[in-house]
């Protein structure tokens, strides 16, 4: 024990002379939670819009309106035909192009039924199938009601209508922030504790002071406790800092514990430390120490649900991120932070992550020669 209390006083100490690191914990994690928030937005507003209307009618210019008064598109020019409304996305002016038909008023008079011409860039995949999924939602929205100025009813309304209400459950005014702020700040967790304990052991070599502490009588589980616990304290101070701006900047207060956060952080931190420490035992600089660091981090942020939905993932991706500790937390914070879960519904993601922790730490243990 009091050898344990060795090192980690040697430990804090390092870095407490290490101003980079200080940095690295305090400056780091708030300055990306405050930004990223904001930027990573899932609603694609101010689609560039270009319209050829070839009819000029009353019903097109009714149509033509809806687009105008929309938040979502921004009408960036009338044009007279099609090839000349195409170089406006080949110029990248517009998004999506609408074209209006001749007769268009007409042939929805005369022949119940009229035809819309939608064009949309596709380079940017995401922004093209929501704005065009936009403009879908006003044209039907305006095919209802040219329907409904048709329809004579009798007395007895023959058609049935349904009513539908809808409530948003967990995210009433369907924030961003609320559901991007919990993941983002598991990522910055996970960032720090991963880069930092997978560079620790490679200093010790490269610094010359791995050899001091081989031929001294510290044993393996020590010398591996003393590299982890000053980084898993280390976390907590990142979580809190995180869960205080998400609570004075973006008002998000958890309706779940704060303690079962905190449960399921210790585990967390156990087993993405051991992902650490068993890459730093494993490389001989730091440049390997984060190159391989910098790879599972690529891996893990892109697979582990907070950009991508994991149920829309093809078949065999799904099956990998049941291996990734990143996953596990996120869809924790969410619920806790959001849904207000309690244990019990936490205990599949708790025992996984558990699980890691237990095996990462132990390879850890395993990989750490001691030559003499």
């Amino acid at each position: 024990m009091r050898t344990l209390l060795i090192l980690l006083r040697k430990e804090f100490q390092q870095i407490r002379r290490n101003p980079s690191i200080l940095r690295i914990i305090f400056l780091m994690p708030a300055v990306q939670l405050l930004i990223l928030p904001l930027a990573a937005d899932y609603e694609v507003k101010h689609v560039n819009l270009t319209i050829v209307n070839n009819d000029h009618s009353t019903y097109a210019q009714r149509l033509v309106q809806k687009f105008e008064v929309s938040d979502h598109f921004n009408i960036t020019g009338y044009v007279d035909n099609y090839t000349e409304a195409l170089q406006t996305i080949e110029q990248d002016k517009a998004d999506i192009i609408i074209t209006i038909p001749d007769h268009f008023e007409r042939d929805l008079i005369r022949e119940d039924k009229s035809e819309l011409h939608l064009a949309v860039n596709a380079v940017n995949g995401a922004k093209g199938n929501i704005g065009s999924a936009y403009a879908m939602t006003i044209i039907n929205q305006f095919n209802q009601e040219v329907r409904s100025e048709w329809i004579v009813f009798p007395k007895t309304n023959p058609v049935p209508i349904i009513d539908v209400t809808t409530i948003n459950r967990f995210n009433d005014d369907m924030k961003y922030s609320l559901f991007m702020v919990p993941g983002i700040l598991v990522i910055l967790v996970t960032m720090v504790g991963s880069f930092l304990a997978s560079l620790n052991i490679v200093h010790e070599k490269e610094v010359g002071t791995i050899e001091q502490l081989n031929v001294s009588p510290i044993k393996k589980y020590q010398f591996i406790l003393g590299k982890l616990i000053p980084f898993w304290l280390l976390g907590f101070v990142v979580l809190t800092i995180g869960l205080l701006i998400a609570r004075l900047v973006y008002g998000i207060i958890p309706e779940g514990s704060l303690g079962l956060i905190y449960l399921f952080a210790s585990v967390y931190l156990l087993a993405l430390l051991g992902i650490g420490l068993l890459i730093s035992t494993l490389a001989e600089t730091q440049q390997q120490a984060m190159l391989m660091s910098f790879f599972f981090m690529m891996v893990f942020i892109l697979m582990g649900g907070l950009y991508t939905s994991i149920d829309g993932m093809p078949h065999w991706a799904q099956v990998v991120t049941r291996f990734n500790p990143v996953r596990y937390f996120i869809e924790v914070m969410r619920m806790v932070i959001m849904k207000g879960s309690g244990l019990r519904d936490i205990l599949p993601n708790l025992y996984a992550i558990g699980a890691m922790a237990i095996f990462f730490n132990t390879l850890a243990i395993l990989s750490y020669r001691k030559r003499s």
